[in-house]
């Protein structure tokens, strides 16, 4: 769903209650659509995201950690200039939409008290974050637009803002029993109720209009003239006065491992699904759009590198195709030494002039005794010497190839493999350092002609994901081939335990075990890690483990890619929840 003017009042509530006063500390940038403040005040110190992006906007507070440009944008280097240090006295939302102000007070240039906006606007594709001055003159915008996009409401700098345009539509907070009881008058009989409801107020998103039917008469989408006004009318007015109260019950529907659905209220119209409540709206917004927006991000920074990787799989691919066939046309080669054979035996009665002719197969007897007949072409312009010769160079030529095929349909199943282990550490990239790594590993693995743009740069110690078993002993685990390698064969000690999903791409794991003897538990929970980061999907999932010191790099091999003999196997089946409790444990 939308983060709608619902959600916003409650993440606008949460801030009002716990940053109210609090200076901010520091502005990152992490995204070229999103802004954090590091925020401080007697409750402690919080992250407060912005996110102005077309497909997740949101505001609310956030624990998430991301890696930041090494370059800050022009529009982050403004706001420390001016917001750095400055006090958050005012929080408000433009009457029932989805607009949010947040007012500092700071100093200006000459030393003088003055205040400053951040205004959010939230809503959809048409977000935007503005920085304006105490009088709502627009310093600087995420999305700016002229007089020849946008007559009506220009974003520049130096104009006044303005509110987006109205949709001709009600505040629901300021509405009475008396015009709700119009409004609702003149709703047509036939249409949902929900529909009627989101198309004469604002800021209502469809799930909660739904919500309101659902309460009132135990269906989503019953037609207006099958609702009772009084049923209507009490739920209405109970979710409203819920938000004028700040009454929130932060709520996530979850259909196994899916995210169904979010709001500010519970949502009781999905039956037979988990509901999980948050005290807090932003660990709610933290926990779906965690997933959503790494996926996103990955998808939109790695564009290059999935286009180059795709091109390179059907490229092989195509190429084993071509080699199987060529590899097919070699079994022949036993024909051509048979028809060799044949016409060196019957020599004495062939002429020079002979283009088709009919030999017994010797080799083949049928069952009155006679010997079945192969009827073998020649050449006419040569003799039936010449011919036989022939047929003896098409014979070795064939043997030949089907070995040389051979090697080739195995180089290329391997670099087929190994273009796989690259597509599965996308899945597992998470900062712009991890596809600076996939990207620096693909140049080294020959496909620096195909990267656009690429520049080779000062290579530094990989930053592998660090984990914590419950009995307390450290895990280590690799993102790509690099941290793999990494970890294998640059930070494993000999009496370290390496783990690794079996005959499938997946990530290194090394239990580091610093001279102590791993538990039952350290064991199972490294297992489990290395089956999670891995393409394996289901249960019971089997999983290599050895001893550091038993896994070697043979030579040549690509990154990542190891061999080992002496090793046990254990089936897990990995818990996403655990895998993330043991990851939270380490402070990075």
């Amino acid at each position: 769903m939308a983060f709608d003017a619902g959600m916003l009042a409650c993440t606008l509530s949460e801030i009002r209650r716990l940053c109210l006063g609090a200076r901010i500390e520091k502005v990152y940038q992490p995204e070229r659509d999103e802004i954090v403040l590091q925020m401080r005040s007697i409750e402690g110190g919080r992250r407060l995201c912005i996110n102005a992006g077309s497909n997740n906007p949101r505001i609310g507070f956030t624990v998430a950690q991301k890696e930041n440009p090494q370059n800050p944008p022009m529009l982050c280097m403004l706001l420390r200039k001016y917001l750095q240090g400055a006090k958050l006295v005012e929080i408000s939302q433009a009457d029932f939409d989805r607009v949010a102000f947040l007012g500092f007070d700071t100093r200006d240039e000459m030393g003088f008290d003055c205040r400053r906006y951040l205004i959010i606007e939230l809503m959809g594709k048409y977000s935007n974050l503005l920085f304006t001055d105490g009088n709502k003159k627009i310093i600087t915008a995420m999305r700016t637009s002229d007089m020849s996009l946008d007559s009506a409401r220009p974003l520049l700098a130096g104009m006044t803002y303005r509110l987006p345009p109205s949709q001709n539509k009600s505040n629901p907070l300021g509405v009475d029993r008396k015009e709700f009881l119009r409004i609702y008058e003149n709703f047509v009989p036939e249409r949902p109720c929900d529909k009627c409801i989101v198309e004469s107020f604002s800021g209502i998103a469809p799930v909660v209009a739904r919500e309101i039917v659902y309460r009132a008469t135990g269906h989503t989408d019953t037609p207006v003239k099958y609702c009772f006004y009084e049923d209507i009318e009490r739920e209405f007015f109970c979710v409203i006065e819920r938000i004028k109260n700040s009454d929130f019950e932060p709520c996530i529907v979850v259909d196994g491992d899916k995210f169904v659905e979010y709001s500010f209220i519970s949502l009781t119209q999905y039956k037979g699904l988990e509901f999980k409540n948050y005290e807090s709206a932003g660990a709610l917004l933290d926990n779906y759009f965690e997933a959503r927006d790494n996926a996103q991000r990955i998808h939109s920074r790695a564009s290059d590198i999935l286009k180059l990787l795709t091109n390179a799989e059907a490229r092989i691919r195509k190429k084993l195709d071509l080699q199987h066939a060529e590899l097919s046309e070699c079994e022949k080669g036993s024909e051509y030494k048979k028809y060799g054979d044949l016409i060196t035996a019957n020599i004495w009665r062939l002429s020079r002039s002979d283009t088709l002719v009919e030999f017994e197969d010797y080799e083949n007897m049928r069952e009155d005794g006679s010997f079945e007949k192969v009827t073998v072409e020649l050449d006419s312009r040569l003799s039936p010497s010449a011919n036989a010769q022939r047929y003896y160079k098409r014979y070795n030529k064939a043997k030949n190839a089907k070995v040389e095929l051979a090697k080739q349909i195995a180089l290329g199943e391997a670099e087929l493999e190994y273009i796989y282990t690259v597509f599965d550490a996308l899945t597992r990239a998470e900062t712009p350092t991890d596809l600076a790594e996939i990207r620096d590993e693909l140049y080294k693995s020959g496909y620096a002609s195909k990267m656009k743009a690429y520049s080779v740069h000062k290579q530094h110690a990989p930053t592998v994901m660090q984990l914590e078993t419950p009995d307390g002993m450290k895990v280590l685990c690799g993102k790509n081939n690099v941290q793999n390698e990494y970890i294998t064969h640059k930070l494993a000690q000999k009496w370290d335990y390496w783990f690794h999903a079996k005959q499938t791409a997946g990530s290194h794991v090394l239990l580091v075990t610093e001279g102590r003897e791993p538990t039952d538990m350290d064991f199972t929970s490294a297992a489990e890690i290395a089956a999670y980061y891995s393409k394996a999907d289901g249960e019971n999932i089997a999983v290599d483990y050895t001893l550091a010191k038993n896994v070697k790099k043979p030579s040549g091999g690509k990154p990542g890619f190891v061999i080992y003999h002496t090793n046990w196997t254990a089936y897990v089946t990995p818990n996403a929840e655990k895998i993330s409790a043991m990851r939270k444990k380490v402070k990075v």
